[in-house]
Protein backbone atom coordinates (compact mmCIF):
# COMPACT_ATOMS: atom_id res chain seq x y z
CA UNK A 1 0.00 0.00 0.00
CA UNK A 2 2.35 2.42 0.83
CA UNK A 3 4.80 2.36 -3.10
CA UNK A 4 1.48 1.97 -4.65
CA UNK A 5 3.14 -0.98 -6.75
CA UNK A 6 2.24 -4.51 -6.45
CA UNK A 7 4.56 -6.98 -5.46
CA UNK A 8 4.63 -10.82 -5.81
CA UNK A 9 6.80 -13.54 -5.68
CA UNK A 10 8.43 -14.92 -9.25
CA UNK A 11 8.01 -17.60 -10.85
CA UNK A 12 10.64 -20.43 -11.37
CA UNK A 13 11.85 -19.42 -15.00
CA UNK A 14 11.86 -16.03 -13.63
CA UNK A 15 13.82 -16.90 -10.34
CA UNK A 16 16.41 -18.58 -12.59
CA UNK A 17 16.84 -15.99 -14.68
CA UNK A 18 17.66 -13.99 -12.68
CA UNK A 19 19.69 -16.01 -10.43
CA UNK A 20 22.10 -16.72 -13.21
CA UNK A 21 21.94 -13.33 -14.88
CA UNK A 22 21.74 -13.79 -18.04
CA UNK A 23 24.99 -16.78 -17.97
CA UNK A 24 25.13 -20.45 -18.50
CA UNK A 25 27.32 -21.65 -15.82
CA UNK A 26 26.41 -23.24 -12.33
CA UNK A 27 26.51 -19.42 -10.64
CA UNK A 28 26.61 -16.59 -11.86
CA UNK A 29 30.10 -15.91 -10.96
CA UNK A 30 31.01 -18.90 -13.28
CA UNK A 31 31.48 -22.67 -13.05
CA UNK A 32 33.25 -23.71 -9.87
CA UNK A 33 32.10 -22.92 -6.13
CA UNK A 34 35.43 -21.10 -5.23
CA UNK A 35 35.19 -19.95 -1.88
CA UNK A 36 33.69 -16.53 -0.11
CA UNK A 37 31.27 -16.43 -3.25
CA UNK A 38 27.96 -17.98 -1.55
CA UNK A 39 27.24 -18.90 2.26
CA UNK A 40 26.37 -22.82 2.35
CA UNK A 41 27.90 -25.61 4.64
CA UNK A 42 30.61 -26.10 2.14
CA UNK A 43 31.33 -22.72 0.51
CA UNK A 44 34.26 -21.85 2.68
CA UNK A 45 33.05 -18.26 3.47
CA UNK A 46 34.28 -18.19 7.49
CA UNK A 47 30.72 -18.17 8.21
CA UNK A 48 28.90 -20.68 10.90
CA UNK A 49 27.30 -23.16 8.37
CA UNK A 50 24.62 -23.50 11.21
CA UNK A 51 22.97 -20.40 10.65
CA UNK A 52 21.88 -17.38 7.94
CA UNK A 53 24.15 -14.19 7.49
CA UNK A 54 23.28 -11.08 6.58
CA UNK A 55 22.39 -9.92 2.53
CA UNK A 56 24.74 -8.27 1.21
CA UNK A 57 27.50 -9.76 3.07
CA UNK A 58 29.04 -10.96 -0.80
CA UNK A 59 28.96 -9.65 -3.79
CA UNK A 60 26.02 -8.51 -6.06
CA UNK A 61 25.36 -10.27 -9.36
CA UNK A 62 25.63 -8.38 -12.34
CA UNK A 63 22.03 -8.06 -12.10
CA UNK A 64 22.66 -6.64 -8.68
CA UNK A 65 21.35 -9.19 -6.65
CA UNK A 66 22.84 -10.57 -3.55
CA UNK A 67 22.25 -13.75 -2.14
CA UNK A 68 20.97 -15.67 -5.14
CA UNK A 69 23.08 -18.82 -4.58
CA UNK A 70 23.56 -20.04 -0.07
CA UNK A 71 21.97 -18.14 2.43
CA UNK A 72 18.38 -19.24 2.44
CA UNK A 73 16.52 -20.64 -0.37
CA UNK A 74 13.50 -18.64 -1.71
CA UNK A 75 10.33 -19.81 -2.62
CA UNK A 76 9.02 -19.25 -5.68
CA UNK A 77 5.37 -18.83 -6.99
CA UNK A 78 5.05 -22.47 -9.08
CA UNK A 79 3.92 -25.42 -7.49
CA UNK A 80 5.53 -28.75 -7.62
CA UNK A 81 6.23 -30.96 -10.90
CA UNK A 82 9.47 -33.50 -10.91
CA UNK A 83 10.45 -31.95 -14.47
CA UNK A 84 9.62 -29.33 -16.71
CA UNK A 85 7.32 -31.45 -19.28
CA UNK A 86 4.60 -29.30 -19.96
CA UNK A 87 6.10 -26.38 -18.34
CA UNK A 88 4.63 -23.06 -19.73
CA UNK A 89 7.18 -21.88 -22.69
CA UNK A 90 6.67 -17.71 -21.63
CA UNK A 91 7.99 -18.05 -17.59
CA UNK A 92 4.26 -17.52 -16.46
CA UNK A 93 3.56 -19.57 -13.10
CA UNK A 94 3.21 -23.16 -13.53
CA UNK A 95 -0.31 -24.35 -11.52
CA UNK A 96 -1.26 -27.21 -11.13
CA UNK A 97 1.19 -30.65 -9.93
CA UNK A 98 1.31 -30.61 -6.27
CA UNK A 99 0.31 -26.89 -4.93
CA UNK A 100 1.03 -28.22 -1.18
CA UNK A 101 4.11 -28.21 -2.32
CA UNK A 102 5.97 -25.57 -3.77
CA UNK A 103 9.39 -25.15 -5.62
CA UNK A 104 12.61 -23.58 -3.59
CA UNK A 105 15.43 -22.23 -5.13
CA UNK A 106 19.03 -21.16 -4.11
CA UNK A 107 19.64 -23.23 -1.66
CA UNK A 108 20.57 -22.41 1.74
CA UNK A 109 23.15 -22.41 4.29
CA UNK A 110 22.82 -25.80 5.41
CA UNK A 111 23.26 -27.14 1.51
CA UNK A 112 26.51 -28.08 0.41
CA UNK A 113 27.73 -26.13 -2.94
CA UNK A 114 26.14 -28.78 -5.78
CA UNK A 115 22.48 -27.57 -4.03
CA UNK A 116 22.75 -23.54 -4.38
CA UNK A 117 23.58 -24.12 -7.95
CA UNK A 118 21.26 -21.58 -9.94
CA UNK A 119 19.82 -24.99 -11.96
CA UNK A 120 19.09 -26.78 -8.64
CA UNK A 121 15.52 -27.31 -7.31
CA UNK A 122 13.67 -28.64 -4.74
CA UNK A 123 10.36 -29.08 -3.03
CA UNK A 124 9.17 -27.66 0.51
CA UNK A 125 5.71 -27.74 2.11
CA UNK A 126 4.04 -24.90 1.38
CA UNK A 127 1.56 -24.46 4.64
CA UNK A 128 5.14 -24.57 7.21
CA UNK A 129 7.66 -22.23 8.40
CA UNK A 130 11.44 -23.10 7.70
CA UNK A 131 14.38 -20.79 9.26
CA UNK A 132 16.52 -21.89 6.22
CA UNK A 133 13.58 -20.48 3.71
CA UNK A 134 12.85 -17.33 3.00
CA UNK A 135 11.59 -15.34 -0.35
CA UNK A 136 12.43 -12.33 -2.88
CA UNK A 137 9.89 -10.31 -4.38
CA UNK A 138 9.02 -9.06 -8.09
CA UNK A 139 7.81 -5.46 -8.06
CA UNK A 140 5.25 -5.52 -10.97
CA UNK A 141 5.55 -2.68 -13.67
Amino acid sequence: RETGKKYRLPTEAQWEYAALSNTTSNYWWGRPLGSGRAHCFDCDSGLNPREPTRVGRFNPSPFGLYDTAGNVAEWVRDCWHADYNGAPADGSVWEGGDCSQRVVRGGSFLNTGKSIRAKARSKWDSQKGYDSVGFRVVREP
